[in-house]
């Protein structure tokens, strides 16, 4: 269902029909939600859902199901920065401060800055940046664009497979359709190995969503720039900007954005993160109203 691309605006409505009601069918399926559920549970989610699992309702609504079970017990909208600052000292992953050219957020990773051997922790930090990313999307976009830059990746500091099971395994499960593109740039020769074992970790529909650069291979250069600007893109993917990471001002930005995301979801947070010379503090204050839009799932 919805394979074909429709070659008549009368097929373009059919199809919008047909997944309208593929939409109201799950919606029934998973019956009456409340609290964060009903919230991230949109008509936009449901599609994501439904998108994952090639509109299979039932293989949908499996799906839909375990990712609230997930979001109930592991509470990512709960997580604040302050919580997993020390993850990020080094920059290893950040949201950059530029969107591609279709909009979408941007995550930059660098494995070879990994500072820290804590899984549990590397997991819950990528998951915070996750639903960053998703914060800051514009209201017209729903997914997010991934730049993996290997400086400094080797053997001693790659991820264990497990750790990049578990991770591809919470993208995969419990946020289908918001990755649009991840671009691996320029890895080394020994990355081969890990690929290989790794790659078998990713549904079809995420694998056709890696995408390997090669500085000499003009196919794959045209692909990345297709999607970006050179002037914002770094040097470290072959464009002109360069790439600092401060981790005092990340910070601060996350800090804010932490006050946005506890409006978003109702949250009575009773304390701010205060930057100190480089060091995060709670400091006890009352709540400010912020006003927002609704999320965008």
């Amino acid at each position: 269902m919805f394979r074909r691309k429709a070659s008549s605006q009368h097929e373009q409505g059919n199809d919008a029909v047909q997944a309208e009601s593929k939409v109201k069918e799950l919606k029934s399926a998973i019956g009456p939600l409340s609290g964060h559920n009903a919230q991230y549970c949109t008509d936009a989610c449901f599609r994501r859902y439904l998108e994952a699992r090639n509109w299979n309702l039932e293989k949908s609504k499996k799906m839909l199901e375990e990712t609230l079970k997930w979001r109930s017990a592991y509470k990512p909208e709960d997580i604040r920065w302050h919580e997993i600052a020390s993850e990020g000292v080094t920059g290893k992953v950040y949201r950059a401060c530029f969107h591609d050219r279709l909009g979408r957020s941007v995550l930059i990773l660098r494995p070879g800055k990994q500072n820290t051997t804590s899984i549990d922790n590397q997991i819950r930090h990528l998951v915070y940046l996750i639903e960053n990313a998703i914060l800051n999307l514009p209201d017209n976009q729903e997914q997010m664009s991934w730049l993996i830059d290997f400086t400094g990746w080797s053997l001693s500091n790659n991820p264990p497979i497990k750790s990049a099971r578990d991770t591809i395994n919470i993208l995969q499960n419990h946020y289908p359709e918001r990755l649009g593109i991840a671009f691996l740039y320029n890895p080394p020769r020994i990355f081969e190995a890990f690929w290989k074992i790794v790659k078998y970790f990713l549904d079809a529909k995420t694998f056709q969503k890696v995408k390997f650069v090669y500085p000499k291979n003009k196919d794959s250069v045209e692909l990345m720039r297709s999607l970006f600007d050179e002037e914002n893109l770094p040097a470290e993917f072959g464009g002109k900007a360069t790439l600092q990471y401060d981790h005092e001002e990340f910070s601060k930005l996350m800090t804010q954005d932490d006050e946005k995301s506890a409006a978003l979801w109702g949250l009575n947070d009773n304390k701010t993160q205060q930057i100190d010379n480089g060091h995060i503090n709670s400091a006890e204050v009352a709540p400010e109203p912020l006003s927002v839009t609704p999320l965008s799932t």
